[in-house]
């Protein structure tokens, strides 16, 4: 069975409670979305969950944040799809929930109030754009990416193992 994630914001204005088959919290994300809305270490951590098993109270305290991509001349430019969700009192960034996958909400692993697992490996991913002062600590078993990888996070834990049905 899943394990049960429970989270809650600074304020404890929200707190909420999801399942995840994929706890361990391996993908650290540098691009400027993830760093600059959830990201104090210059990187933010992801995790993925089932969006039907998620249970909120505090909901009227949920802004959503869809930020502006544009490409590396700053010329074209779109809305994401992805939807970031904060608390409007203090600011904490909760989950990501992006229509094009709809069965997934992905909490920040920061924001997540159960022990997590220690993942036996990280992936580095977005490093393109990090920003000039982070030096990544990247360990000896630890894969680098300038984009995103092809490999899923599912994929990612049922390879190792740590796929837990």
């Amino acid at each position: 069975m899943p394990i049960m994630l429970q989270g809650s914001c600074r304020c404890e204005a929200v707190h909420f409670t999801v399942r995840s088959h994929t706890p361990y919290p391996y993908q650290l994300c540098y691009c400027s979305i993830c760093r600059k809305t959830a990201g104090g270490g210059g990187f933010a951590i992801n995790l993925m969950a089932d969006v039907q098993s998620l249970k909120v109270k505090g909901r009227g305290a949920i802004g959503v944040y869809r930020a502006k991509i544009c490409d590396d001349d700053g010329g074209n430019c779109q809305i994401s799809t992805g939807e970031r969700n904060y608390c409007t009192k203090c600011g904490s960034a909760l989950w990501l929930f992006d229509p094009s996958w709809p069965d997934l909400v992905h909490p920040f692993a920061s924001i997540i109030d159960t022990s997590l697992p220690v993942p036996p490996a990280r992936t580095h991913v977005m490093l393109r754009y990090k920003a000039s002062w982070v030096q990544p600590v990247i360990g000896k078993t630890d894969v680098r990416f300038d984009f995103l990888p092809e490999q899923s996070i599912e994929d990612w834990h049922k390879q190792r193992g740590l796929w837990i049905a």
